[in-house]
């Protein structure tokens, strides 16, 4: 008989039989089976011709309408995310992250089957995953260096060479022949330890985890029941998740540890934990179960704990069956970042040039305007003239490092970005946000009508946008 410590303070008393039990489970292999059946890794991918159709529709439209005012008025500058072609063709991202040892590389293993192969990611009770490891489909079983991934310009990888050479000594790719990652790509991060520095990883590991959140499809912040508490780094990854909780799903790993009632008070444990980081109406989806490749152990709630893991794995078809919808939404909605701050930037030009007399002293009379651009109406302009909502403008302040990088008389006014062959730049991303990428997104299912269209506060769509800078 032997005495132990439940993580909850607890004593509990385990028989001879009871460990033996508990060790047996541990040995035994859990069935799979309905891991393919759920994701539908038996049926073949018929639609794909029609999706990589779609995909090369939806990069043309990007680089003739978008990205055209993108490099015209240096937005790459002010939000510091450049789309490549590999991320218009990249498959959805799914981002595992958590402190350390909660079971976030086990839990790849067991979605991949991965347990006892060559490749199966480290897993121990101390920290062990020390990189970024980018999972991904491949003709055949390979590691790949980060140096290697972020100059191959066909991926979605290179902009992460901005984080230096130190960071990328710490990203690992790995790639397999497997049904699931030919629709989806994993990436597991190291663990948050709260007693580190973050200067001691040797390069910005919030930055990092930033980049792969701004593109992440699905977010699988996961904990296990001894791991509970928040840390300064753990309020530092929730203040970055802000804006994302639509794609957030909270996960209680190595629930199968715990008996039912223990269960139910570090449940309550974790939203008490949690509450002040997610300051959202409507909390993530939370998972309890056990996801490694062993059965659950013996007199837990082993009915509840597969009910929730095939919810879990619904959730991840539904991302992968909407991969194209997703795509075309995101270019979408950057396109509509893309539109404001060219307005924005126009507005600044046109402020400038009508204050600016002979006797000006250009320097003086731009910082007025950037130090105090509600003076001169620059953004409540924006909102009066055009359809564009109040919540999608841009931090002011923003715009101060922006022009200080930019001097305003390297820009042209939108009027003046027009040609007679390839027309203006303003009427092209409108017509790219009001019918080019809703009609592509009808297209790929006229079953539905496509969403976010029913509001035009934002886009102006249901007429035609009128181009006030159009030459006549």
């Amino acid at each position: 008989m032997a005495v132990e410590i439940s993580p909850l303070g607890f004593f509990c008393v385990a028989s001879a039989e009871e460990e033996e039990d508990v060790i047996a489970s541990t040995n035994i292999l859990r069935d799979r089976s309905h891991i393919d059946k759920t994701l539908r890794l038996a049926f073949d991918d018929n639609a794909a011709e029609s999706y990589n159709a779609a995909l090369q529709k939806l990069r043309k439209i990007y680089h003739s309408a978008i990205k055209p005012m993108e490099q015209a008025y240096k937005y790459n500058e002010l939000r510091a995310h450049e789309i490549s072609d590999g991320e218009i063709t990249s498959k959805p991202m799914v981002l595992f992250l958590g402190p350390w040892s909660v079971g976030k590389s086990s839990m790849i293993n067991y979605l991949l089957g991965l347990k006892d192969s060559p490749y199966q990611l480290y897993t121990g009770a101390e920290p062990t995953t020390s990189e970024f490891t980018v999972i991904m489909h491949g003709e055949k079983t390979r590691s790949i260096e980060g140096i290697v991934m972020a100059a191959d310009s066909s991926r979605s990888f290179s902009p992460l060479e901005k984080f230096g050479q130190s960071f990328l000594e710490k990203l690992l790719g790995i790639e397999m022949p497997h049904k699931l990652l030919e629709r989806v790509t994993f990436v597991d991060t190291p663990g948050i330890i709260e007693n580190r520095k973050q200067q001691e990883r040797g390069y910005p590991f919030n930055d990092v985890c930033q980049w792969f959140i701004d593109r992440a499809d699905l977010i699988f912040v996961t904990f296990d029941p001894t791991k509970l508490d928040v840390g300064l780094e753990l309020e530092m990854l929730f203040r970055q998740l802000k804006g994302r909780e639509s794609q957030i799903r909270i996960i209680l790993n190595k629930a199968d540890n715990l008996a039912t009632q223990d269960l139910m008070r570090v449940y309550g444990a974790l939203f008490w934990s949690l509450a002040p980081l997610i300051n959202v109406t409507e909390p993530p989806r939370v998972y309890v179960s056990s996801f490694w490749p062993y059965e659950y152990a013996p007199d837990t709630s082993r009915d509840l704990f597969k009910r929730e893991e095939i919810s879990l794995l619904e959730d991840l078809n539904q991302v992968i069956e909407n991969r194209l919808e997703n795509k075309i939404a995101f270019i979408r909605q950057h396109a509509i970042r893309v539109r404001i701050h060219a307005l924005l930037v126009d507005r600044y030009v046109q402020t400038f040039k009508d204050k600016m007399s002979y006797f000006s002293d250009p320097d003086l009379v731009f910082k007025e305007i950037v130090d105090d651009p509600d003076k001169f109406f620059i953004f409540k302009s924006i909102l009066a003239k055009t359809n564009v909502s109040k919540f999608d403008l841009p931090n002011r302040e923003a715009y101060q490092d922006f022009f200080g990088v930019n001097p305003i008389n390297t820009f042209k006014s939108l009027s003046a970005q027009c040609s007679y062959t390839g027309g203006c730049l303003l009427d092209k991303i409108e017509k790219a946000i009001t019918s080019e990428l809703p009609g592509l997104l009808g297209s790929i299912n006229p079953s539905k009508p496509p969403p976010g269209l029913s509001s035009c506060e934002t886009t102006g769509c249901g007429e035609k946008p009128k181009n006030r800078y159009r030459k006549n």
